[in-house]
């Protein structure tokens, strides 16, 4: 087993990187402990009072100070062990293990994946518009090294830097698309994909000193705020209903010039110019408008 305390350092920044050391089967290490306790014993009672010198208690002593370093470790999980303030390495092996007695288990570390929620953010998105914005991260400790000596408290700096990233996030798009419908725009309500995107990238790059990987990330709340909720819903509904027209307007117009059209090839009828600006009048009025209309029928000529 190897208790070389030399950390080995990253090529830019010179930070330490997790690496495995300090630490061996307990299994083993616990059944030589229990045989020395028990051949300490039976030296001492062997002797029946006869001075047997300090073997017996050497014994003794060997067999319970390789005990002390005995420690359980659970599945996902992983120790940080120091020796006199410097990083020896990491146990990532669940189970019975040991380390020499001198080493000290800076502190344990779950491996497992954890859910983050952030708080609902009040932010301004990138016209200016106050949103509230919320996600849901799933990160865990992928270097234990960086966790412990790169931060202070690598939890709560996950925590701070989620929420700076979700905030950087909204100011980058905005919530809807706008007026100019012919650019196509990423928003923050239209393009999940390339929105998730952008906040996975930048929650690994700001995780990455803290040893720390993302998971998975995605919103959870995205709403306008309330004091412009209204306006922006009734901007909506306009812009909605704008769109719905030029759709009807557009099929009216088709159908109007496929109707003359006919009329002109089948020779049914011959309009002049007057007849037919008549003609297209009705036929919008009927197609465009949203009330079921009235006919009404013409007993007399066409031009009476």
């Amino acid at each position: 087993m190897s208790t070389k305390a030399v950390t080995r350092k990253d090529e830019h920044n010179n930070t330490p990187q997790e690496r495995s050391g300090g630490h061996m089967n307990g299994y083993a290490t616990f059944t030589v402990g229990v045989a020395l306790v028990g051949l300490a014993i039976f030296m001492a009672i062997s002797s029946r009072g006869e001075a047997v010198g300090p073997t017996w208690v050497l014994t003794l002593l060997v067999g319970l100070v390789l005990m002390t370093g005995l420690y359980i470790q659970q599945p996902n999980e992983a120790r940080v062990l120091t020796l006199f303030g410097r990083y020896v390495g990491t146990d990532r092996n669940s189970g019975l293990r040991w380390t020499v007695p001198l080493l000290m288990a800076k502190r344990r570390i779950s491996l497992r994946a954890r859910n983050f929620d952030a708080p609902t953010l009040k932010v301004n998105d990138k016209r200016g518009n106050p949103v509230e914005i919320s996600a849901a991260i799933v990160w865990r400790v992928d270097d234990t090294a960086r966790a412990v000596f790169e931060v202070e408290n690598y939890e709560q700096y996950v925590s701070i830097q989620a929420e700076a990233s979700i905030r950087h996030l909204a100011s980058q798009f905005a919530y809807d698309e706008g007026e100019d419908t012919e650019a196509r725009e990423v928003t923050l309500r239209g393009g999940a994909d390339e929105v998730i995107a952008a906040l996975t990238a930048e929650l690994r790059e700001r995780f990455r000193p803290a040893g720390v990987s993302v998971e998975t990330a995605m919103l959870t709340h995205l709403a306008y705020a309330p004091e412009i909720a209204q306006v922006m819903l009734r901007r909506q509904q306009a812009e909605a209903i704008i769109s719905a027209r030029k759709k009807i307007v557009h099929g009216a117009v088709s159908m109007v010039e496929e109707a003359l059209k006919g009329l002109s090839e089948r020779e049914i009828v011959q309009l002049d110019d007057e007849r037919k600006a008549a003609m297209v009048s009705n036929l919008l009025v009927v197609l465009c408008s949203d009330k079921d209309t009235q006919p009404i029928v013409n007993a007399g000529t066409l031009y009476n």
